[in-house]
């Protein structure tokens, strides 16, 4: 997936009627299947006829038809997760039976289109693609480099104080590590070599 992808800024909800079924799709941003697992069962409604859900975190994913047929609930759902470009998302898509039946192409339309829809809607924070860079420095660089990093979007983890200086690692947009690599090298007068972990 080369594109931009987008995580959500928070919970949201998409409610419709389709003859005489109601569908409330509700969507959240999550980190970890665990997480995705866990949002499940804290908006799962046990008296509905249907609980239906999809997740995707990265290359992982998975759904779940809840007693659909086969192929007309979940998957129409991550297909819909993938369609709106996201990322780390977590959608449920609960059901309550109005006695008509939509038929395996009337859910799958009902189920995903109730996904796609609830996350058009929902507020939508770009996923920036970051990796972790670490390196030594001098206690008199570490100001400096500190400052300028912060301009380059980095996050700190705890630096580690040594007798000779200051053990850093950052998280960085990928995109921004050649710069990292130039400053670090001209702070330190290319004593400091900057290690990008795998």
């Amino acid at each position: 997936m080369s594109a931009e992808l987008f995580t959500l800024a928070g919970p949201a909800r998409y409610v419709e009627e389709i003859r005489k079924s109601r569908f409330l799709t509700l969507a959240a941003p999550v980190a970890s299947p665990d997480a995705a697992l866990a949002f499940f069962a804290s908006v799962s409604d046990p008296t509905a006829t249907h609980n239906c859900w999809a997740y995707r975190i990265g290359q992982t994913y998975r759904f779940n038809d809840d007693g659909e047929p086969g192929g007309t609930a979940g998957r129409p759902m991550l297909q819909a997760i993938d369609g709106q470009q996201c990322d780390r998302v977590a959608v449920l898509c609960i059901r309550w039976y109005g006695g008509i039946n939509l038929g395996t192409g009337g859910l799958a339309r009902a189920y995903g289109g109730g996904a796609a829809q609830c996350l058009r809607l929902a507020e939508r924070l770009p996923i920036i693609d970051t990796v972790a860079a670490s390196f030594h420095c001098t206690f008199s660089e570490w100001p400096v480099l500190r400052a300028r990093l912060a301009m380059l979007d980095a996050v700190f983890r705890d630096p580690v104080f040594q007798s000779d200086g200051v053990d850093v690692t950052l998280d960085i947009p990928r995109i921004r590590v050649d710069e990292l690599r130039t400053l670090v090298s001209d702070l330190s007068r290319g004593r400091a070599e900057v290690i990008i972990e795998a």
